[in-house]
This record gives structure tokens, sequence and C-alpha cells, in this order.
């Protein structure tokens, strides 16, 4: 499938991992895009599940293996040209997901990832999708947590 100039719509996944108040974010290093600000995430691959490419991206982008993802919520992203054509069109299906195990890097296409607190996610430049995303869902964040806490 073609991204840019697509003759449909890609379906994209975004994985929110949240702990302690902090969301992971990634700084995109290709584009769509590029050099801006959004949770990891990617495409699903043709014969995948959602939550499949969710663990499978986690692990190419984060390093981290995760499960259990949990539906978030779901936005479109359409960037058209200047002469009204449709250059990118992605369906973005967000997860919050359960961190297994790991050592969180960048990886993949990140060209930068870091944890960021919530009450400064706002003041990054943010892709257009994650903007509306964090918009609609800050609440949501405020109440998750990636991280299991061991019971003693």
């Amino acid at each position: 499938m073609k991204r840019l100039y697509p003759d449909q719509p890609a379906v994209g996944i975004g994985i929110v991992i949240v702990e302690d108040q902090r969301i992971v974010l990634i700084k995109r290093d290709n584009e769509p895009a590029r050099g801006k600000w959004t949770v990891p995430g990617g495409l699903v691959e043709l014969g995948e599940s959602n939550e499949e490419a969710v663990i499978r991206e986690a692990k190419e982008e984060t390093c981290l293996d995760v499960e259990k993802p949990l539906l978030v919520d779901v936005i479109s992203q359409v960037d058209w040209d200047t002469e009204g054509k449709i250059r990118y069109h992605y369906v973005i299906v967000d997860y919050l997901v359960q961190v297994r195990c790991g050592n969180i890097a960048a990886a993949s296409d990140a060209a930068e990832l870091r944890w960021v607190p919530l009450e400064e996610v706002e003041s990054y430049e943010l892709t257009p999708s994650f903007r509306r995303f964090f918009d609609k869902n800050k609440e949501k964040l405020v109440k998750a947590n990636s991280f299991v806490k061991a019971v003693s």
C-alpha cells in the first residue's frame, strides 16, 4: 500500500505508555510529520490484528514488550496538498498498553524518545492527530498506568 497519495486510508495504531503522570512520546524521523512529537506506532500489516500490530510496533519502536492493549480512541488524519489532493490519509487506533519488560529506547523511525510529563505535552510540537487525541483524552491519561506495581 502506498502511503503518499493513497487510493484508500491506511490503518495505523498508536501505543500509549503512561507512568506517574508521564507519557512516552517519540519525535518522528520520517514523513509525514517529520520532527513532530507523537506516541509510538505504525501501520497494521496485512493479516495482522490491531492488537498484534500494537505489540509488534511497541517492540520495534521502544524496545519494550507490551501486553493487554486497551482501546482508547480512534482518530482520522487527512493531509491535503496545495492542489486539493489527499497526500496522506490515516485512521489511527490508539491503545493503552501494559509493559511486561524491557528497557525503553528509541528505535525504528524515532529520531528521539522521551518521557514527557502530561502537563508539558501541549508545549511540544505535536502531530495534528496526536494533538486531537491528547485534547480529547487528557482525563483518561491522568488515570492511566502502563506499569503494574508489584504487590509485596
